[in-house]
């Protein structure tokens, strides 16, 4: 219950209790990192609503998204009525969002979000979009996703998440469970085959997945959800808004989560602590800034990632070991990550004339670790990159190894500023775009005994050989990109034909450093210069009914150090890993032909296809007699691939909503791949983690009070070897959500109850590739010499999960 109070105790309670929730959400920040860690030390379009969209401020299901020319809720009557309008104009229930760009886009909108697990990563949300697989691995991950979109892995998709890149600016791995909570997202949308010009990215070929979060609300309330279930799954979250500060046109909100739960599979667990920001402030004249604010502390035991030959034999229960023995790396506690990321923009939109409209956002995002794995150490005749050693430090007359963690502390740094200027004037609309970014990244290894019982600390001093640290690798890694381009869309015969051509020269820099013995080359670079031309053109036959066509390019830059430098095994002068002798850019080029429908039953569909050049795989593998992962780059030369992908469905009829997606792709390798002994007969092979078919039903049911949603998806076979001597099988999964609004009695608090049943068929199978391989089997090249098998990794799907969530608007 609420009692009236006065505008100005009011004002001030607004501030405290928000003040209060930051201070809370800000102390996890500036708590000791030792509790986790002791180490622990284009543009623009996409990050609004479109124009003129309605969306409403009142309920986790339909936050307030930022419109182009914001419309303040005057009062929580019209907000629910807004509410209903939204939901109204959802198609699938939020799984169809009508566009209108003139390429292949889907979305899911903040109606279906929030009517799923409040644990999932945003990748996993996408997961039922078409040409989409998701490689779920749990209920909760904080570690980076594998997925694939149209054959492409998600080293090769750009992320976004409100303008911003958020992948690891080296690996390209996605970081979209530490960027934002399912609770603060407003909709979550998938490029398929193209890449706008003015995204600040160098490693998207032909796919983007743009996150955008929900703005600050009009009025003083919050948001509060607790939830629970299998495997210990828990989260908690709370949000506050301020609503507009006096009348300063100035409002926001804070929010903290933390969230845990134990591995379904194998002992261990897992735990994140997350807050959001978001400072709004809406200047004269439809000009706006924000500042946005997100922060991100985890530790994750790790899966462990079997073969095929051990999932056959062990299924499920190939994990790490929950007891210690001597000489044991594969002790779940010493197989752990722990993740500290900190991201901060500010967004700001300037009408500088009735014509010309500036965007300028700068961004920085700070990530940290360290990795932890299990190894061995030679005691006596050991290598510090090609320096033998004769004994450990303190081991000295003493043989055999010495079982250790493997401490990999890393510490990253990514800003840059985007900025853009648009002239629109008539049926012209002109951009002039700029992007520089800067990035470092340095990782090295520490070596720390273990103690007869399995344990040990970070106050003991890890290993050294003539005082050096025993390390495989002491990298330090510096990339610069400045990137400049201009677009032109020009709209004839009444707005019905739009043509948009553009232009973008990207020059980029990379310098890395390897700081071990004998390691060549000590220091290695490469400087680029990527041209990236595209045109795109669309035509409104009718109100409801648009064809598009475009021809895009687009590059991705090789990922990661190990391209660059060598990183070392301890047990021989041999490197693990050799720079490439390719370090050219990936090279995308890729053609689409659509059609869209919006009514009563929307639908679109679209061919595709694309050539990739200088095809780059990023794999993983485990370094031999080690838990520790490689990271290794598979140079695949070319690569050609075309198909069919389409969606469809209905608006709510009776209050059910269904949905139906599906792609058909056919891939080739276009080249014989060197495997360094030999040339493989590769060409004319399928390219790995594709699968020729998949698909997705979907059925949603909500009048308002009662509300469900189910979800059936169908991912066919894959490949994980370039030679396709080795394959997972398709599988199914099947989602099922159910909940009830619950009366308010009155009050300002608005409860709801929902239940989410994940893989409720309960089936074990593989989801997807974690590592890949080039051959699964030892054979002869075309040359006549034999290359040695590879051992291809998978990761597991997750198991059956049960979820209650309790929460309130208010």
């Amino acid at each position: 219950m609420t009692t009236r109070r006065n505008s100005a105790p009011h004002g001030l309670l607004r501030c405290q209790l928000l003040s209060s929730c930051i201070v809370m959400a800000f102390g996890v920040v500036a708590a000791d990192g030792h509790v986790f860690a002791a180490q622990s030390a284009k543009g623009h379009p996409q990050r609004k609503a479109a124009s003129g969209q309605k969306v409403a401020a009142r309920s986790p299901a339909t936050p307030t998204s930022r419109p182009a020319a914001p419309k303040r809720v005057e009062s929580r009557a019209q907000a629910e009525e807004l509410n209903v309008v939204a939901q109204q104009l959802n198609s699938g229930g939020g799984l169809l969002v009508h566009q209108t760009a003139p390429v292949s886009v889907s979305e899911v909108s903040r109606a279906y979000i929030s009517k799923q697990v409040p644990t999932i990563s945003p990748t996993q949300l996408i997961a039922s979009l078409p040409g989409v697989q998701a490689g779920n691995e749990g209920p909760l991950s904080t570690e980076a996703e594998t997925m694939h979109i149209r054959g492409l892995d998600q080293t090769q998709i750009g992320f976004l998440f409100e303008g911003v890149p958020v992948s690891d600016a080296f690996s390209y791995a996605p970081w979209t469970s530490s960027m934002v909570d399912n609770e603060n997202l407003a909709s979550v949308k998938v490029t398929q085959g193209s890449v706008d010009l003015a995204a600040p990215l160098y490693n998207a070929d032909g796919a983007i997945v743009t996150m955008q979060e929900i703005r600050p609300s009009d009025h003083f309330g919050g948001y509060i959800d607790l939830s629970g279930g299998t495997h210990s799954l828990q989260k908690q979250f709370l949000r506050l808004n301020t609503g507009e500060i006096g009348h300063s046109d100035v409002r926001a909100f804070a929010s903290f989560s933390h969230s845990a739960g134990n591995l379904w599979r194998g002992p261990g667990d897992i735990e994140r602590y997350h807050i959001d920001a978001n400072l709004e402030k809406r200047w004269s004249g439809d000009s706006s800034s924000d500042i946005v604010f997100g922060y991100t502390r985890s530790h994750q035991n790790i899966y462990r990632y079997p073969s095929l030959a051990q999932w056959n034999q062990y299924g499920t229960s190939f994990n790490y070991d929950g007891k210690y023995t001597p000489g044991d790396t594969n002790y779940y506690k010493i197989n752990e990550r722990f993740t500290n990321v900190v991201f901060g923009a500010i967004h700001n939109d300037f009408k500088l004339s009735r014509d010309l409209t500036l965007h300028v956002e700068p961004y920085t995002t700070f990530q940290s670790g360290p990795n932890n794995y299990g190894a061995t150490i030679p005691i006596a005749g050991g290598y510090i990159g090609t320096q033998r050693y004769d004994y450990l430090d303190g081991y000295e007359g003493q043989s055999g190894k010495v079982t250790v963690e493997s401490v990999h502390p890393w510490r990253q740094n990514s800003s840059g500023i985007t900025t853009n200027l648009d002239w629109k004037k008539g049926p012209n609309d002109l951009s002039i775009f700029y992007w520089y970014s800067y990035g470092n990244h340095t990782e090295y290894q520490n070596q720390y005994a273990l103690s007869p019982g399995g344990d040990w600390s970070y106050n003991q001093q890890y290993l050294t050989a003539n005082g050096l640290r025993v390390t495989g690798y002491q990298e330090n890694t510096i990339q610069q990109v400045n990137a400049i381009g201009i677009d032109d869309k020009l709209t004839l015969l009444g707005g019905k034909l739009l043509l948009d051509a553009g232009f973008k020269a990207s020059m980029a820099s990379v310098s890395a450093t390897e700081n071990l013995p004998g390691a060549s080359p000590y220091k290695a670079g490469k400087s680029y210069f990527e041209p990236t031309p595209q045109f795109l053109a669309s035509y409104h036959v009718t109100k409801s009914d648009q064809i598009y066509m475009n021809a895009t390019t687009s590059y991705r830059l090789p990922a990661g150090w190990s391209p660059y430098v060598q990183q070392f095994p301890m047990t021989s002068a041999t490197p693990s890993s050799t720079p490439s002798s390719n370090l050219g850019a990936e090279y995308f080029i890729g053609e689409e032909l659509g059609f869209r429908h919006n009514g009563p039953i929307s639908f679109s569909a679209s061919w595709f296809h694309y050539n990739l050049t200088n095809h780059q795989i990023s794999s993983s593998s485990y370094l031999p007699g080690t838990s520790v992962l490689i990271s290794t780059q598979i140079a695949a030369g070319g690569e050609e691939a075309w198909g069919f992908q389409g969606e469809i469905a209905t608006k709510p009829w009776h209050h059910i909503n269904a949905y139906a997606s599906g792609q058909y792709l056919h891939t080739e390798i276009g080249d014989n791949v060197n495997a360094g002994t030999d040339y493989l007969p590769t060409k004319g092979k399928q390219e790995p983690g594709s699968p020729k078919f998949s698909g997705a039903i979907g059925l949603t049911y909500d009048d308002g009070t009662y509300f469900s949603n189910f979800n059936f998806r169908y991912q066919g076979q894959q490949y994980s070897t370039l030679i396709n001597d080795q394959k997972i099988p398709g599988y199914v999964t099947a989602d099922l959500n159910m909940g009830r609004t619950l009366p308010s009695f009155h009050t300002p608090v608005h409860p709801r109850i929902m239940l989410n049943l994940v893989n409720m068929g309960g089936i074990n199978y593989l989801s997807s590739i974690s590592g890949f391989g080039l051959t699964a089997v030892k054979q002869k090249g075309i040359l006549g010499n034999t290359v040695n098998a590879s051992t291809p990794s998978y990761v597991v799907g997750s198991a059956f999960t049960a979820m209650v969530t309790l929460s309130a608007d208010f």
